[in-house]
């Protein structure tokens, strides 16, 4: 089947944290850009000849709407995101195929869902959670565990510290790696879902999203240590 690929036009560029940038497309050959909260696209970068060296995907962190917009949270790292940061305007076009990946919830949602993630980890997650919050769809308990280096690195903060408020059953925790005045929990991820879930328990899935040697640790701690089942485990790898 051939593959459909859009031009994305880029309506807004943020700086949400240091060397974090949101991407705001608009698809004009679309009426309405329809995906699963979770999937990603895949751009097609004009900085090499090679598939492998212009590709590069990129989860979707705005919610479903029926709208032809979507939002991309881009950590700078590496020549694609340079050429992200360094040549695109608003009102470049960026070409991509997609939406793509299973990394979605399920149609019925009847556990608790753990969210487990670091740095630009926490778009798909971001992306999950306001669809719920929006649609209304029954859910039950959900727990955003985020990791980071300092408070500078905390992203979509006032959203979710807001949803703690307004959304039943949301708990939000942050790990700050490397700042000591922090008066939340210090060090990473890890710590706080090794507290807080001590004993296995069949009516809770972990989510994992990150670079890969967090998801690997986590994946292990989950099944070795606290003796979860691999099916209650889902993930995303980064790289």
């Amino acid at each position: 089947m051939p593959t459909n690929w859009h031009d994305g036009i880029v309506r807004k560029i943020e700086t949400i944290a240091p060397n974090v940038r949101s991407f705001q497309l608009e698809v004009p050959d679309m009426q309405s850009f329809n995906f699963q909260a979770g999937q990603f696209v895949t751009m097609d970068l004009p900085i090499g000849e090679k598939r492998l060296q212009r590709w590069r995907s990129y989860s979707i962190a705005n919610a479903p709407d029926g709208s032809n917009s979507l939002e991309l949270c881009i950590v700078h790292a590496g020549i694609g995101t340079k050429f992200l940061f360094d040549e695109v305007q608003e009102g470049s076009a960026l070409k991509f195929k997609g939406p793509d990946g299973g990394f979605v919830l399920p149609e019925t949602i009847d556990k608790d869902l753990v969210f487990v993630c670091t740095g630009t980890g926490v778009a798909p997650f971001r992306s999950m959670i306001m669809d719920l919050k929006n649609s209304g769809k029954p859910h039950r308990n959900i727990h955003l565990i985020f990791g980071a280096r300092d408070e500078s690195g905390i992203l979509y903060r006032a959203e979710f510290e807001e949803l703690t408020q307004t959304m039943p059953g949301f708990r939000y925790d942050v790990a700050l790696s490397r700042q000591a005045d922090w008066s939340g929990w210090k060090g990473y991820v890890h710590q706080v879902y090794q507290e807080l879930y001590p004993t296995p328990r069949p009516d809770v899935n972990f989510y994992l999203c990150g670079w890969s040697n967090m998801v690997d640790d986590a994946v292990a701690n989950l099944m070795l240590q606290l003796k979860f089942e691999r099916s209650q485990i889902h993930y995303e790898l980064y790289g």
